[in-house]
């Protein structure tokens, strides 16, 4: 990693960074993730493991440094600040809001479903057994959706992330478009791209 980073202001860095220099960013998510480790502390989320506040707060640091505009913004680390903060607290939103939902929602072990090979099954006869959910293998996968969601986050433009973010907050198409001020067919056009980038991906 270049040294001469260390001599560079945030701006400077996030600059470098929309000019194509993902070092740049790298070098910026190892300096605040002590802030995003500070921040997700001062949540707690019953019931949640705290890697997923830290995961949420990641978050919102890569979509700070994507978003960031040194003409339109304050100093970055006001700004970066404010995306982490907003992350977490949309993660805890949304986490509360699940696990209030009401127990008729739930399916039972005795729902008819189709296997893997086409026959008629129990719910409760496909789902997997403790010994396939080893810890290796459950690691393993929150890796693997740690770095699709950092590759999904690189990958959109601002517009898309903003769509995507009131999106998974449950609002219709009409409200992310009045929301943003745009056109619902905009809304609709940015969605299919998101759509399109995660199948990408």
């Amino acid at each position: 990693m270049n040294k001469g980073y260390a001599r560079m202001s945030d701006e400077e860095l996030v600059a470098m960074y929309h000019k194509g220099d993902e070092s740049a960013a790298d070098w910026l998510v190892d300096k605040y993730k002590n802030l995003v480790r500070m921040k997700a502390r001062a949540f707690f989320l019953t019931g949640a493991d705290n890697d997923d506040l830290l995961q949420e707060g990641m978050i919102g640091l890569y979509k700070a440094i994507r978003d960031y505009n040194p003409g339109k913004d304050t100093v970055f680390m006001t700004f970066a600040s404010l995306c982490i903060g907003r992350q977490i607290r949309t993660a805890m939103t949304s986490y509360n809001r699940r696990k209030n939902s009401p127990l008729n929602t739930y399916i039972s072990l005795d729902t008819p479903v189709t296997d893997e090979m086409g026959d008629d099954a129990r719910l409760g006869d496909v789902i997997p057994s403790e010994d396939e959910l080893n810890p290796e293998a459950l690691l393993i996968d929150k890796e693997q959706t740690e770095r699709f969601i950092e590759a999904l986050y690189r990958n959109l433009s601002k517009l898309e992330l903003q769509v995507l973010e009131l999106y998974r907050e449950g609002l219709s198409y009409g409200e992310i478009a009045a929301h943003l001020d745009k056109t619902t067919k905009t809304v609709d056009n940015a969605i299919q791209r998101i759509r399109s980038k995660i199948n990408n991906l």
